[in-house]
């Protein structure tokens, strides 16, 4: 399973088989990398707060959901206790105030989409792709 598999709440039953291939988001220079790559394909963060259940819940309902190819997007986890001066980067960079949990989506250097808590379950990653 691996170590993000662990300490994010993988969910083993998956249905679809996917693990997600997070890249852990820890530095505010590697939004620099991001908004980069952005041009290219799309890039996804998560912002999640380990303390916090409703997080808990929505990551495990987001990984179940999980069905795109690792080519097709890459996607960053940011654990909000640990790093939060980088999510205080990501909101200023991008201008999307603060939520946990929070998904956002980045295209051509721009978010072009993002919700908080239940709300992340609508975004339909393969629009984006």
């Amino acid at each position: 399973m691996g170590l993000f598999g662990n300490f994010f709440g993988k969910n083993e039953n998956s249905d679809n088989g996917k693990d997600i291939p997070w890249i852990s988001l820890e530095h505010k220079d590697q939004l620099e990398v991001l908004t980069e790559n952005s041009k290219t394909r799309p890039q996804a963060i998560f912002k999640h707060s380990t303390t916090c259940g409703v997080s808990r819940m929505v990551l495990n309902m987001f990984n179940s959901s999980y069905g795109l190819e690792p080519s097709q997007m890459d996607f960053y986890f940011l654990d909000l206790h640990a790093n939060r001066e980088v999510s205080n980067k990501v909101a200023e960079t991008f201008q999307v105030m603060h939520q946990s949990p929070q998904l956002l989506i980045v295209k051509n250097g721009v978010v072009v989409a993002h919700d908080s808590h239940g709300g992340i379950s609508e975004i339909k990653l393969e629009q984006y792709i």
